[in-house]
């Protein structure tokens, strides 16, 4: 369960607190009050140590849970409310843990770090049990009441049958405020991408009509290929290219090959000029004649200016995963669905392309992501001709 949300002393949660789990841990004694140094984290402080924690996981691979207790929906001052709270939630946690404003003096959050997710009941209703039960006991059943307990798991459970799942973004407030502070730019880049998607699929329009006749001409299917992707944060979208496959293939031969590709598996298709991996079948016998041609000179993601326009996707940025791909990502390959906006092209395909072995890739897509300006963007426009003319293709 990535997140779970409920107020205190509502029926379910009762249920809840009577049913028996997992031990998380021992806390303080709930008599006993915080010492008087020890206050809720500011909001910077709090939102940098909960990025921190979030590296911390994807490298040790032990989850942690972020709780918010959040009094808003109440009338009254949410301060005033959480105030007592504070006190509370300290007495509880353990000394690992974090407690800070989430939000300042609106939203108070805690980190429980390296939690087990094993056992009968999640980790996440034990937790909310035992704050639930810290917060009546010393608050009364009323005042508890006016607190909204969500909690949220990082690595998240990514489910791949439910297309409609999004990354949570309470797990990454840091994102949010470099987006703020990058506004104006962001506007510049959209506006970039309408003006230059737009122009581009006016002016190749008759080549895109002439690709278009040729692959009704040569095979049988439609000239669209629709495929499913991941755009930012994990939100699905259809992505557009040229067909350039016969239809009704077996797409387990792509599926099993990426997945190894990014195991980091031997076994990968080879070039006839370099030893190292492609990051493509070469010799996919699901491909058309016409086809191999539109993917060898990248004709076939032309289509995606359309994706562009349509806001699913920017001019520069990530190639967007498809499902199967994401499904087998360390946690730390998800990182690069998360900051931007997938691209038509980007820093990886100007830099090596293909080429490439998979965590390379993968960490020049983080560094785009975490270096990204304006003008880095027209530099990999500037460079993507000179890309696709070397003929190494895109994926």
């Amino acid at each position: 369960m990535a997140n779970s949300y409920s107020r205190i002393g509502s029926p379910e949660n009762q249920q809840s607190a009577k049913q028996t789990g997992p031990k998380f841990s021992e806390p303080r004694d709930f008599g006993i009050l915080p010492a008087p140094e020890e206050t809720a984290l500011t909001e910077s402080v709090f939102h940098s140590l909960l990025t921190h924690e979030r590296r911390r996981a994807e490298r040790s691979r032990k989850p942690f849970v972020l709780m918010l207790l959040d009094a808003n929906l109440e009338d009254g001052t949410p301060a005033e409310i959480l105030k007592n709270a504070v006190e509370v939630v300290l007495a509880s946690k353990r000394e690992t843990d974090l407690v800070g404003w989430y939000k300042q003096e609106l939203i108070l959050g805690v980190i429980f770090t390296e939690v087990s997710v094993e056992g009968d009941v999640p980790v996440t209703e034990t937790l909310r049990t035992k704050i639930e039960a810290a917060l009546i006991k010393h608050l009364g059943r009323e005042p508890a009441s006016k607190i909204a307990i969500s909690l949220h798991l990082f690595p998240e459970n990514w489910d791949k049958d439910h297309t409609g799942w999004v990354a949570d973004s309470k797990l990454y407030p840091d994102l949010k405020r470099k987006s703020s502070r990058k506004r104006l730019p962001l506007v510049i880049k959209r506006v970039m991408d309408i003006a230059g998607s737009g122009a581009l699929l006016l002016v190749l329009s008759p080549l895109l009509a002439a690709i278009a006749a040729i692959i009704k001409l040569t095979s049988t299917g439609p000239v669209i290929y629709e495929q499913d992707r991941l755009g930012q944060f994990g939100a699905r979208f259809k992505c557009l290219k040229f067909r350039t496959m016969y239809s009704n293939n077996d797409p387990k031969i792509h599926q099993e090959y990426v997945q190894q590709f990014i195991a980091g598996k031997d076994g990968l298709d080879k070039s006839a000029s370099s030893e190292k991996p492609v990051y493509k079948l070469t010799n996919d016998p699901r491909i058309t004649s016409i086809g191999r041609l539109l993917r060898k000179a990248s004709l076939d993601e032309l289509p995606q200016f359309w994706n562009v326009l349509r806001g699913e996707m920017s001019l520069v940025g990530p190639r967007p995963p498809v499902p199967y791909e994401f499904e087998v990502y360390d946690v730390w390959h998800r990182r690069r669905v998360l900051e931007v906006k997938p691209g038509v092209t980007g820093l990886w395909q100007v830099s090596g392309r293909n080429r490439t072995l998979f965590d390379e890739m993968v960490r020049l897509d983080l560094r785009y992501c975490q270096s990204w300006s304006l003008w880095l963007d027209v530099k990999i426009l500037f460079a993507t001709p000179r890309a696709v003319f070397h003929g190494d293709g895109a994926c």
